[in-house]
């Protein structure tokens, strides 16, 4: 059962990549940038990460949001400090 569910999730992240990738792929060249969501739902950025970028989605205290953006690739992330922020009752 495990191995289906994980076969499924991975075909999932393989179309939402394609979907993103052809998103792209349908604007003109000085258009593309590399970063937005598939179907207006899902976010994806498929441009080099960067320290700056990592930080701000991995480590963001200002951004009470505890699911954020992958820094690169496709769907969401943890926002650590904002995690904190809701286990210590503070949030």
């Amino acid at each position: 059962m495990a191995r289906g569910v994980d076969r499924t999730a991975a075909a999932a992240a393989a179309v939402l990549v394609g979907a993103a990738v052809a998103t792209e792929l349908r604007k003109a060249p000085a258009e593309r940038t590399w970063h937005g969501s598939v179907a207006g739902l899902v976010p994806y950025d498929l441009r080099p990460p960067t320290f700056d970028r990592l930080r701000s989605r991995l480590w963001n205290p200002d951004d009470p949001a505890v699911l954020v953006p992958h820094p690169f690739g496709v769907g969401w992330t943890v926002n650590f400090a904002a995690l904190r922020e809701l286990a210590s009752g503070r949030a």
